[in-house]
């Protein structure tokens, strides 16, 4: 919702802009297990689920079409090519897909779509096939965040404008692509920590679930959460790290050996839901009750959700999956000559014991 970079370009401080101004976004962000995927399918943006988005204030890095290279076409004679990176067996890849979908069937354009299922080799392929079918336009899931040379070079040749959604490409902004639109990583490691802290009363051991290697996700979750601990609790120690590759199964496993190896373990922070629920599924496997381990998450499906409901998940931050309105809206401006931020920042919730059992159905 998915390898690993900072961005470029630093952010002005940030105004909220309800999104509802410039589109109507029925927005969301990032994974699930394919026991879940059937409900996800099922699960459409709820109401107050809508995405905001937080923009750099005016004066701050914009491309135009002519800066970029491109010419000026109606969206709606366009054809766009949509690249997800992973296969659609979790929640936040299965929203982010059907919200692509969605816009792209609201707006009456013709949408080519490919799954790269989690390879990266068979990704930079099927971007180099959207091309050559005629896609006008490329929004792109990126697996990784290094490695798209191949694909920038017969993009530019082509002069299509692309832009990416959840993970970053590195590469040069109006150059390279038009705009990459994303959760604030870090902002959203450093309200992990804070909910870590609240849960574990700032003191003791906790163990760090990281998500795959390779994407400015990973490394900017990781960057925030450690950040805010060490302002904020000193008492508090990282003591365990290992990557859990943002499934279920993986962050199981990691957790079955963490709790071996430190049975004091007080808290997991988990950069996705699924290796989360994984974290769960080991706990109650080794007879452990809820809140014996404080866990907090990062994404927002339901089943996390209901973790919280159920008392043994301490906190969710939400990474909303439902790109497809501001992308569509994005390249529409961008098309018709206007100046398009190179930086859109989702602003994303968050859900508590106070507040997951109210909201649950604004999970994903």
């Amino acid at each position: 919702m998915q390898r690993t970079t900072h961005r470029c370009l630093p952010l002005a401080r940030p105004v909220v802009v309800a999104v509802a101004a410039a589109v109507a976004l029925t927005a969301s962000s990032c994974a699930k297990s394919e026991d879940d995927a059937a409900d996800s399918k099922k699960s459409p943006a709820a109401a107050g689920a809508e995405q905001q988005v937080v923009t750099p204030k005016p004066g701050s890095e914009t491309c135009t079409v002519e800066a970029y290279g491109g010419k000026k076409i109606d969206l709606k004679d366009a054809t766009v090519g949509f690249s997800q990176s992973e296969k659609e067996a979790n929640p936040f890849r299965i929203a982010e897909t059907q919200s692509i979908k969605d816009e792209a069937a609201k707006r009456g354009v013709k949408l080519l779509t490919a799954n790269a299922q989690s390879q990266f080799s068979k990704q930079i392929s099927d971007v180099q096939d959207l091309l050559a079918k005629g896609a006008d336009l490329l929004v792109i899931a990126p697996l990784n965040s290094d490695g798209w040379d191949p694909v920038l070079q017969a993009a530019a040749a082509k002069k299509v404008p692309i832009v990416t959604i959840d993970r970053k490409i590195n590469a040069t902004a109006c150059r390279d692509y038009v705009s990459f639109i994303a959760s604030d990583f870090v902002e959203q490691g450093r309200r992990a920590a804070d909910q870590m802290i609240e849960a574990t009363g700032g003191k003791g051991e906790v163990a760090i679930l990281l998500g795959a290697a390779g994407n400015n996700v990973t490394t900017e979750r990781t960057k925030g959460f450690k950040e805010r601990v060490a302002e904020k609790a000193p008492g508090l120690k990282v003591v365990f790290e290992q990557t859990g590759d943002f499934t279920r199964e993986k962050g199981q496993q990691v957790t079955e050996q963490l709790i071996q190896s430190k049975p004091g373990i007080k808290g997991i922070y988990a950069e996705n839901d699924e290796m989360g629920l994984g974290a769960v599924a080991a706990l109650k496997g080794a007879g452990k009750k809820a809140g014996d381990v404080r866990i907090v998450t990062v994404d927002g499906t339901r089943n996390a959700v209901q973790g919280v409901v159920d008392g043994w998940i301490s906190g969710v931050i939400e990474s909303n999956p439902r790109f497809g309105p501001l992308a569509f809206q994005t390249l529409d401006d961008f098309t018709q000559g206007k100046a398009v931020h190179q930086d859109l920042i989702i602003q994303d919730s968050a859900y508590n014991a106070d507040n997951a059992e109210q909201d649950l159905g604004k999970a994903y």
